[in-house]
């Protein structure tokens, strides 16, 4: 999810070995982070007790059908911006029916930012589900885990595919890694695959997603990224123990029908396509 890697965008291709200086934190800073932080510890445990109960209502009542758990995340993601003081801005339809979404990946706030206005299932690299505290909240999710070592690339579509015939709204990250969010990596197609199987195919649709980070007035562009061989924790006090928040924009775009497209790499150009024109790396905001 973070592996440093090369692509386009303001700095060029250099970008991958920089990262943002170094801010130096007061007492107050730290004060603020350990509030906030320990608010959204509590609000995540709370959240997880009554996801779980809300399942288990749905299993005895609704034939395990999950009809009222997503509201649970969507309001607990949307919270953990009220606690932050950061703005959360959205626009565009959210797609009906079957389907998948792509988005660029800055951020742990990704999980958060796009939960917030729709109930995902994340598709993470097997990896982060030994990240402490992250991997357990992913698991807690839904985080739908793949190996993408390359001897077992052929079997992982079949995984995609599974979950998406059952019915399951995931959200893919096709950069293969996390940015500075100040630019678009080119699309890994691989995953593609999956959506242009035979069972898939003719109702299949994906809705690319932009996510833009919006770094506080004052501070680096790249405020929010997390990337490379950045420490968790450090970034973690950086954005909880800020004074002043930026926000994130999310947009979603009209969705592409799968059955257009001749092959997973014509999908996936279009996709990337869609979603770079709403990205400020683009010039559009």
């Amino acid at each position: 999810m973070r592996e440093p890697t090369g692509g386009a965008g303001p700095a060029g291709p250099t970008w991958r070995g920089a990262e943002p200086p170094e801010i130096a934190l007061g007492w107050a800073d730290y004060l603020r982070a350990t509030v906030r932080g320990l608010l959204i510890v509590l609000l995540l445990l709370c959240g997880i007790v009554v996801k779980l109960l809300v399942l288990l209502v749905e299993r005895l009542f609704r034939g395990g059908r999950r009809v009222w758990s997503p509201a649970v995340t969507q309001i607990v993601c949307r919270l953990v911006f009220v606690i932050l003081g950061m703005r959360h801005a959205a626009r565009g339809a959210r797609m009906s029916g079957p389907g998948a979404y792509v988005a660029n990946h800055s951020s742990w706030l990704d999980i958060f930012t796009l939960n917030a206005r729709r109930n995902v299932l994340f598709v993470s690299k097997a990896e982060v589900a030994g990240w402490p505290g992250i991997g357990l909240l992913a698991k807690l999710t839904g985080t739908v885990f793949i190996n993408r070592d390359r001897r077992e690339a052929r079997a992982q579509p079949k995984v995609i595919e599974a979950r998406l015939l059952a019915g399951d709204r995931l959200l893919f990250f096709p950069e293969g890694t996390s940015t500075d969010g100040l630019r678009v990596l080119p699309f890994k197609t691989t995953l593609f695959e999956a959506f242009l199987s035979d069972g898939l195919r003719v109702h299949m649709q994906v809705q690319p997603v932009t996510v833009s980070y919006h770094a506080p007035r004052g501070a680096d562009p790249a405020f929010y990224g997390w990337w490379g061989d950045m420490a968790l924790g450090p970034h973690l006090l950086r954005v909880l123990g800020a004074r002043r928040q930026g926000y994130v924009e999310v947009v979603y775009h009209d969705p592409l029908r799968v059955a257009e497209f001749a092959n997973r790499k014509a999908l996936a150009r279009a996709a990337e396509a869609r979603l770079r024109s709403a990205h400020p790396s683009e010039g559009v905001a």
